[in-house]
Protein backbone atom coordinates (compact mmCIF):
# COMPACT_ATOMS: atom_id res chain seq x y z
CA UNK A 1 0.00 0.00 0.00
CA UNK A 2 1.22 3.25 -0.88
CA UNK A 3 1.36 6.47 1.30
CA UNK A 4 -0.59 9.19 0.52
CA UNK A 5 1.19 12.52 0.73
CA UNK A 6 0.48 16.36 1.43
CA UNK A 7 2.83 17.37 -1.31
CA UNK A 8 3.41 16.40 -5.20
CA UNK A 9 5.11 13.02 -5.23
CA UNK A 10 6.42 11.06 -8.09
CA UNK A 11 3.94 8.95 -10.07
CA UNK A 12 6.04 7.29 -12.52
CA UNK A 13 7.80 3.55 -11.85
CA UNK A 14 10.96 3.54 -9.79
CA UNK A 15 12.88 0.13 -10.74
CA UNK A 16 15.77 -1.10 -8.68
CA UNK A 17 18.22 -4.02 -9.96
CA UNK A 18 21.38 -5.42 -7.95
CA UNK A 19 23.97 -5.76 -10.80
CA UNK A 20 26.59 -7.67 -8.52
CA UNK A 21 27.39 -8.63 -5.17
CA UNK A 22 31.41 -9.27 -3.69
CA UNK A 23 31.48 -11.08 -0.16
CA UNK A 24 34.17 -9.29 1.69
CA UNK A 25 35.22 -7.02 -0.79
CA UNK A 26 37.04 -10.31 -3.01
CA UNK A 27 34.82 -13.13 -3.57
CA UNK A 28 31.36 -12.85 -5.69
CA UNK A 29 28.69 -14.30 -4.50
CA UNK A 30 27.81 -17.50 -6.65
CA UNK A 31 24.45 -16.41 -9.68
CA UNK A 32 22.48 -19.31 -8.37
CA UNK A 33 22.33 -17.03 -4.94
CA UNK A 34 20.95 -14.23 -6.76
CA UNK A 35 17.21 -14.20 -8.27
CA UNK A 36 15.89 -11.12 -9.86
CA UNK A 37 12.32 -12.47 -10.84
CA UNK A 38 12.63 -13.00 -7.79
CA UNK A 39 13.88 -10.08 -6.36
CA UNK A 40 15.67 -12.08 -3.37
CA UNK A 41 19.50 -12.57 -2.32
CA UNK A 42 20.50 -16.00 -0.22
CA UNK A 43 23.47 -15.10 1.44
CA UNK A 44 23.50 -18.01 3.43
CA UNK A 45 26.43 -20.61 2.50
CA UNK A 46 27.81 -17.75 0.16
CA UNK A 47 31.08 -19.49 -0.51
CA UNK A 48 32.86 -18.08 2.94
CA UNK A 49 31.76 -19.46 6.14
CA UNK A 50 32.58 -17.01 8.00
CA UNK A 51 31.86 -13.16 6.10
CA UNK A 52 31.76 -9.83 7.92
CA UNK A 53 30.08 -7.50 4.49
CA UNK A 54 28.70 -7.99 1.65
CA UNK A 55 28.67 -5.34 -1.40
CA UNK A 56 25.77 -5.20 -3.69
CA UNK A 57 26.42 -3.25 -6.81
CA UNK A 58 22.97 -1.38 -7.55
CA UNK A 59 21.57 0.64 -10.28
CA UNK A 60 18.23 2.24 -10.21
CA UNK A 61 15.27 3.94 -13.10
CA UNK A 62 13.31 6.57 -12.29
CA UNK A 63 11.06 8.41 -14.48
CA UNK A 64 13.34 11.04 -15.83
CA UNK A 65 10.84 13.19 -17.80
CA UNK A 66 8.11 14.02 -14.58
CA UNK A 67 11.53 14.68 -12.65
CA UNK A 68 12.80 17.38 -14.95
CA UNK A 69 9.04 18.56 -14.94
CA UNK A 70 8.47 18.44 -11.52
CA UNK A 71 8.43 21.13 -8.47
CA UNK A 72 11.24 20.06 -6.39
CA UNK A 73 14.65 20.52 -6.09
CA UNK A 74 17.64 18.74 -4.87
CA UNK A 75 16.54 15.58 -5.59
CA UNK A 76 18.68 12.78 -4.18
CA UNK A 77 18.08 9.12 -4.88
CA UNK A 78 18.62 6.81 -1.44
CA UNK A 79 19.47 2.97 -1.64
CA UNK A 80 18.04 2.21 1.76
CA UNK A 81 18.72 -1.04 3.74
CA UNK A 82 17.00 -2.41 6.93
CA UNK A 83 15.62 -4.34 9.07
CA UNK A 84 12.88 -5.02 11.82
CA UNK A 85 14.35 -7.79 13.69
CA UNK A 86 17.34 -5.48 14.63
CA UNK A 87 15.81 -2.15 14.00
CA UNK A 88 19.06 -1.97 11.30
CA UNK A 89 19.02 1.33 8.84
CA UNK A 90 21.98 1.90 6.10
CA UNK A 91 21.63 4.70 3.08
CA UNK A 92 23.33 5.10 0.26
CA UNK A 93 23.12 7.40 -2.55
CA UNK A 94 23.07 6.79 -5.81
CA UNK A 95 24.85 8.73 -8.55
CA UNK A 96 23.44 9.92 -12.05
CA UNK A 97 24.97 9.64 -15.14
CA UNK A 98 24.59 11.29 -18.64
CA UNK A 99 22.30 8.89 -19.84
CA UNK A 100 20.34 9.55 -17.00
CA UNK A 101 21.22 5.90 -15.24
CA UNK A 102 21.22 6.24 -11.22
CA UNK A 103 24.16 3.81 -9.87
CA UNK A 104 25.82 3.23 -6.74
CA UNK A 105 26.78 0.21 -3.88
CA UNK A 106 25.74 -0.29 -0.30
CA UNK A 107 27.38 -2.52 2.29
CA UNK A 108 24.98 -5.12 4.43
CA UNK A 109 27.20 -5.61 7.46
CA UNK A 110 26.69 -9.20 8.63
CA UNK A 111 26.89 -8.54 12.53
CA UNK A 112 23.88 -5.57 12.09
CA UNK A 113 21.22 -7.94 11.08
CA UNK A 114 19.76 -11.19 12.19
CA UNK A 115 17.36 -12.77 9.15
CA UNK A 116 16.10 -10.76 6.69
CA UNK A 117 16.79 -7.47 5.41
CA UNK A 118 14.97 -5.20 2.87
CA UNK A 119 16.72 -3.08 0.02
CA UNK A 120 14.33 -0.49 -1.50
CA UNK A 121 15.05 2.99 -3.13
CA UNK A 122 13.46 6.24 -1.32
CA UNK A 123 13.89 10.07 -3.77
CA UNK A 124 13.59 12.98 -1.75
CA UNK A 125 13.89 16.20 -2.66
CA UNK A 126 13.24 20.26 -1.49
CA UNK A 127 9.46 20.45 -2.34
CA UNK A 128 7.03 23.78 -1.07
CA UNK A 129 10.83 25.06 0.61
CA UNK A 130 10.72 21.87 2.77
CA UNK A 131 14.20 19.71 1.86
CA UNK A 132 14.25 15.88 2.40
CA UNK A 133 10.53 14.61 1.54
CA UNK A 134 10.14 11.70 -0.11
CA UNK A 135 8.97 12.24 -3.45
CA UNK A 136 9.02 8.49 -4.75
CA UNK A 137 10.34 5.00 -3.39
CA UNK A 138 10.32 1.24 -5.07
CA UNK A 139 7.00 -0.54 -5.37
CA UNK A 140 8.69 -4.28 -4.72
CA UNK A 141 12.13 -3.90 -2.48
CA UNK A 142 14.52 -6.48 -2.29
CA UNK A 143 14.66 -9.42 -0.18
CA UNK A 144 18.77 -10.02 1.28
CA UNK A 145 17.87 -13.47 3.84
CA UNK A 146 20.98 -13.65 5.43
CA UNK A 147 19.58 -18.02 6.76
CA UNK A 148 18.66 -19.07 3.01
CA UNK A 149 20.57 -20.66 0.66
CA UNK A 150 17.92 -20.28 -2.29
CA UNK A 151 16.54 -17.40 -3.27
CA UNK A 152 12.93 -17.66 -2.92
CA UNK A 153 11.15 -14.61 -2.31
CA UNK A 154 8.09 -16.00 0.10
CA UNK A 155 8.19 -17.38 3.61
CA UNK A 156 5.77 -18.45 6.22
CA UNK A 157 5.29 -15.75 8.04
CA UNK A 158 7.36 -13.06 9.41
CA UNK A 159 8.12 -12.80 13.45
CA UNK A 160 8.89 -8.77 14.74
CA UNK A 161 9.27 -8.16 18.23
CA UNK A 162 8.36 -4.27 18.73
CA UNK A 163 6.79 -1.65 21.41
CA UNK A 164 3.86 -1.22 20.47
CA UNK A 165 3.73 1.90 23.30
CA UNK A 166 7.41 3.76 22.99
CA UNK A 167 8.59 2.37 19.59
CA UNK A 168 9.65 3.42 16.35
CA UNK A 169 6.85 2.39 14.36
CA UNK A 170 3.87 5.46 15.11
CA UNK A 171 1.36 3.03 13.50
CA UNK A 172 1.30 0.68 16.51
CA UNK A 173 0.61 3.17 18.48
CA UNK A 174 -3.20 2.55 18.45
CA UNK A 175 -2.79 -1.24 19.00
CA UNK A 176 -0.35 -0.56 22.65
CA UNK A 177 -2.61 -2.41 24.96
CA UNK A 178 -2.62 -5.54 22.23
CA UNK A 179 -0.24 -8.61 22.80
CA UNK A 180 0.25 -8.57 19.34
CA UNK A 181 -1.20 -7.84 15.75
CA UNK A 182 -0.78 -9.69 12.44
CA UNK A 183 -0.27 -7.28 9.56
CA UNK A 184 -0.83 -8.76 5.81
CA UNK A 185 -0.56 -6.24 3.23
CA UNK A 186 2.93 -7.00 2.31
CA UNK A 187 4.64 -10.02 0.67
CA UNK A 188 5.17 -11.49 3.57
CA UNK A 189 2.62 -11.65 6.48
CA UNK A 190 4.10 -10.18 9.62
CA UNK A 191 3.08 -11.17 13.39
CA UNK A 192 3.86 -8.38 15.61
CA UNK A 193 4.50 -9.21 19.47
CA UNK A 194 4.55 -6.26 21.40
CA UNK A 195 7.17 -5.92 23.87
CA UNK A 196 5.49 -3.91 26.35
CA UNK A 197 2.03 -5.27 26.79
CA UNK A 198 2.06 -8.46 28.92
CA UNK A 199 5.39 -8.75 30.86
CA UNK A 200 7.11 -12.21 30.50
CA UNK A 201 5.23 -12.91 26.91
CA UNK A 202 8.30 -12.47 24.83
CA UNK A 203 10.03 -14.55 27.20
CA UNK A 204 7.42 -17.43 27.31
CA UNK A 205 7.21 -17.88 23.66
CA UNK A 206 10.82 -17.99 22.95
CA UNK A 207 12.01 -20.56 25.79
CA UNK A 208 12.05 -24.32 25.57
CA UNK A 209 11.73 -26.88 28.01
CA UNK A 210 10.51 -25.66 31.08
CA UNK A 211 7.80 -26.98 33.81
CA UNK A 212 4.41 -28.55 32.34
CA UNK A 213 1.87 -25.11 33.84
CA UNK A 214 5.00 -23.23 31.26
CA UNK A 215 4.61 -25.39 28.52
CA UNK A 216 0.65 -25.20 28.71
CA UNK A 217 1.07 -21.57 28.67
CA UNK A 218 3.55 -21.27 25.78
CA UNK A 219 1.34 -23.61 24.02
CA UNK A 220 -1.81 -21.90 24.35
CA UNK A 221 -0.38 -18.41 23.41
CA UNK A 222 1.38 -19.81 20.17
CA UNK A 223 -1.53 -21.07 19.28
CA UNK A 224 -3.77 -18.63 19.55
CA UNK A 225 -1.18 -16.67 17.53
CA UNK A 226 -1.53 -18.79 15.35
CA UNK A 227 -5.37 -19.02 15.03
CA UNK A 228 -5.19 -15.24 14.51
CA UNK A 229 -2.53 -15.23 12.06
CA UNK A 230 -4.56 -17.88 9.67
CA UNK A 231 -7.72 -16.01 10.27
CA UNK A 232 -6.33 -12.61 8.85
CA UNK A 233 -3.85 -14.46 6.51
CA UNK A 234 -7.74 -15.83 4.87
CA UNK A 235 -9.74 -12.97 4.99
CA UNK A 236 -6.80 -10.98 3.40
CA UNK A 237 -6.69 -13.73 0.20
CA UNK A 238 -9.92 -13.32 -0.35
CA UNK A 239 -10.31 -9.44 -0.50
CA UNK A 240 -7.43 -9.57 -2.96
CA UNK A 241 -9.14 -12.25 -5.36
CA UNK A 242 -9.64 -10.27 -9.18
CA UNK A 243 -12.42 -11.07 -11.22
CA UNK A 244 -11.52 -12.07 -14.93
CA UNK A 245 -13.78 -10.74 -18.10
CA UNK A 246 -16.44 -13.68 -17.60
CA UNK A 247 -17.19 -13.34 -13.91
CA UNK A 248 -14.50 -15.85 -13.31
CA UNK A 249 -12.49 -15.11 -10.08
CA UNK A 250 -8.59 -15.11 -9.94
CA UNK A 251 -6.13 -16.14 -7.99
CA UNK A 252 -3.92 -14.79 -6.15
CA UNK A 253 -0.27 -15.41 -5.92
CA UNK A 254 2.26 -15.76 -3.35
CA UNK A 255 1.20 -16.70 -0.42
CA UNK A 256 -2.14 -15.87 -0.62
CA UNK A 257 -2.81 -18.70 -2.98
CA UNK A 258 -1.41 -21.34 -0.14
CA UNK A 259 -3.41 -20.11 2.19
CA UNK A 260 -6.63 -20.32 -0.01
CA UNK A 261 -5.75 -23.86 -0.93
CA UNK A 262 -4.96 -25.07 2.59
CA UNK A 263 -7.86 -23.19 4.02
CA UNK A 264 -10.90 -23.60 1.30
CA UNK A 265 -11.13 -27.19 2.20
CA UNK A 266 -12.12 -26.58 4.98
CA UNK A 267 -14.04 -23.39 5.31
CA UNK A 268 -16.59 -24.69 2.49
CA UNK A 269 -16.15 -28.62 2.56
CA UNK A 270 -16.94 -31.19 -0.22
CA UNK A 271 -16.68 -28.33 -2.97
CA UNK A 272 -14.50 -28.17 -6.05
CA UNK A 273 -11.65 -25.96 -5.60
CA UNK A 274 -13.11 -23.29 -8.32
CA UNK A 275 -16.59 -24.01 -6.92
CA UNK A 276 -15.61 -22.92 -3.55
CA UNK A 277 -13.77 -19.68 -5.51
CA UNK A 278 -16.86 -19.13 -7.08
CA UNK A 279 -18.99 -18.97 -3.87
CA UNK A 280 -16.75 -17.42 -1.82
CA UNK A 281 -17.07 -14.07 -4.29
CA UNK A 282 -20.30 -13.82 -4.79
CA UNK A 283 -20.99 -14.20 -1.41
CA UNK A 284 -18.24 -11.84 0.09
CA UNK A 285 -19.39 -8.82 -2.99
CA UNK A 286 -23.72 -9.68 -2.44
CA UNK A 287 -23.13 -10.13 1.36
CA UNK A 288 -25.72 -12.99 1.82
CA UNK A 289 -24.47 -16.19 3.97
CA UNK A 290 -21.18 -13.78 4.42
CA UNK A 291 -21.56 -13.63 8.25
CA UNK A 292 -22.97 -17.11 8.52
CA UNK A 293 -19.25 -18.33 6.78
CA UNK A 294 -17.42 -16.69 9.58
CA UNK A 295 -18.01 -19.76 11.85
CA UNK A 296 -16.53 -22.16 9.14
CA UNK A 297 -13.47 -19.49 8.90
CA UNK A 298 -12.83 -19.47 12.31
CA UNK A 299 -12.99 -23.56 12.91
CA UNK A 300 -10.64 -23.74 9.74
CA UNK A 301 -8.32 -21.39 11.47
CA UNK A 302 -8.88 -23.27 14.95
CA UNK A 303 -7.61 -26.29 12.48
CA UNK A 304 -4.63 -25.61 11.15
CA UNK A 305 -3.45 -23.79 14.68
CA UNK A 306 -4.34 -27.14 15.95
CA UNK A 307 -5.85 -24.86 18.71
CA UNK A 308 -8.44 -27.70 20.18
CA UNK A 309 -5.71 -30.36 20.56
CA UNK A 310 -3.77 -27.88 22.54
CA UNK A 311 -6.74 -26.77 24.19
CA UNK A 312 -7.75 -30.80 25.00
CA UNK A 313 -4.44 -31.05 26.85
CA UNK A 314 -4.71 -27.92 29.03
CA UNK A 315 -7.61 -29.27 30.38
CA UNK A 316 -6.00 -32.58 31.42
CA UNK A 317 -3.27 -31.35 32.53
CA UNK A 318 -5.05 -28.57 35.28
CA UNK A 319 -7.56 -31.55 35.81
CA UNK A 320 -4.23 -33.62 37.12
CA UNK A 321 -2.79 -30.68 39.01
CA UNK A 322 -6.83 -30.43 40.97
CA UNK A 323 -6.21 -34.03 41.79
CA UNK A 324 -3.37 -34.17 43.22
CA UNK A 325 -4.06 -31.12 45.07
CA UNK A 326 -7.09 -33.18 46.58
CA UNK A 327 -5.08 -36.27 47.71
Amino acid sequence: MKSVYPYTTLFGDIELDVLAITVDGTSPLPYSHVSKPERTVALHQSGRERWEYCTLRLQATLPEEEISQGEWTDLVCLAVLTEKATNARTTARLKRSIDGVWSGSIDLHRHRHLSRAVLGLTVVATVDGVDGRAIGTTEQDWYLDLKAAVPVRQREIEIVQADFRAGPEEWLRPYKDSPWIVETGGDVPTVYLNTGSVDGLIELLGATGGGPAEKLLRDMASSQIAQDAWTAMFHTAIADLDIDEDGTPVMPTGWREAVLRMMLPDVLPGRQFTDALHDIEERRSKGFGWAELQTTVQYAAGKRSQIAKKLTSAVRVVDRAERSGDR
